[in-house]
């Protein structure tokens, strides 16, 4: 029985990106071909290999067993093709990352357009989402997390600032209307604008000073799942509509030209910065060793290995 390579490729990328239309954006061929690669593929096997409906796409049981022998498959043969880039004069091909919302918004932005700049033939494809995913399944040649959520046994490079905040903020209004909080405990006689993620779990509002740590679940009128809706709670927030609870990063613009307020400043939590991270016993495609190399050269940097017990850098 002869198989299409194409057509394989075709079913790996419509079902990673549950759809159609996203897997033609992706991979440049039109919808209407991928569907007739999938009914070609599908009469051969003489199985169901998709579940489609009028809003998604997901693989059946056979078609996520398709999917967990051919992605190892395929990228061997991406490796084999990549080869051909020692023979040229610029990096070329594209480099895809999977990083969270907040990384997205306050982290890559220099750092992507530098890279862009530097390589002109190499296409950064930028997948955000918040939870564990297993980088590879999805498609990606990378990911970007912090330390506690980093996958075990992956080379790690720290990208971006090694120090961040999470801050507290509101307009001046609100904070003439309601009152000034003094401790963390305040916050829950106020209404905060608060986050989501994807999973529908609502996370805490931490503050730390002195080595005292203070956690807090406060209410308000908005709930938002990360991304670009943060930009929904930073508006409402001038609004003076109650506080908003970030990254430093995302509210230091609005805190420096003073439409917000800073809140229980004394208590905002520092962390350690994010690492980019990728498995480090495979080929390492050639777009994704141009932008190690370059987080090296940029940060001044060196290579960290994460633990295989642990998952934390040695």
């Amino acid at each position: 029985m002869a198989i299409e390579i194409n057509d394989l490729a075709a079913f790996v990328s419509v079902a990673r990106a549950s759809g159609f239309r996203d897997a033609a954006r992706k991979s440049g061929v039109s919808p209407s071909g991928l569907s007739t690669a999938i009914r070609r593929l599908e009469a051969k096997l003489g199985v169901r290999l998709l579940n489609r409906t009028t809003r998604s796409v997901a693989p059946t049981e056979a078609g996520t067993r398709l999917i967990e022998r051919l992605t190892p498959l395929l990228a061997e043969m991406d490796a084999a093709l990549d080869v051909l880039n020692a023979f040229r004069d610029r990096p070329a091909g594209t480099l895809r990352l999977n990083v969270p919302a907040g990384v997205a918004h306050s982290v890559l932005p220099p750092i992507v357009a530098e890279f862009l700049r530097t390589y002109p033939d190499i296409h950064v494809e930028i997948v955000v989402e918040d939870g564990f995913v297993d980088i590879l399944s999805v498609g990606c040649d990378a990911g970007i997390r912090y330390d506690e959520r980093l996958e075990k046994d992956m080379i790690a490079v720290p990208i971006g600032p090694r120090v961040q905040r999470f801050a507290t903020a509101a307009a001046s209004a609100y904070l003439e209307a309601h009152g000034r909080p003094q401790h963390p405990r305040d916050l829950l006689s106020h209404a905060c604008l608060r986050g989501q993620f994807t999973s529908g779990a609502t996370p805490t509002w931490e503050f730390e000073r002195e080595g005292k740590i203070v956690r807090v679940e406060p209410t308000g009128p908005l709930v938002v799942r990360p991304g670009a809706a943060s930009g929904l709670s930073v508006s409402t927030a001038i609004a003076g509509l109650g506080i908003v609870h970030l990254w430093e990063d995302m509210l230091r613009p609005h805190l420096d030209s003073g439409t917000l307020e800073p809140v229980l400043e004394s208590w905002w939590q520092s962390f350690s910065g994010p690492f980019l991270y990728y498995p480090g016993r495979r080929h390492v495609p050639t777009p994704l060793r141009a932008f190690v190399d370059f987080i090296k050269r940029d940060s001044r940097i060196s290579i960290t290995t994460l633990s295989v017990d642990r998952g934390f850098p040695k």
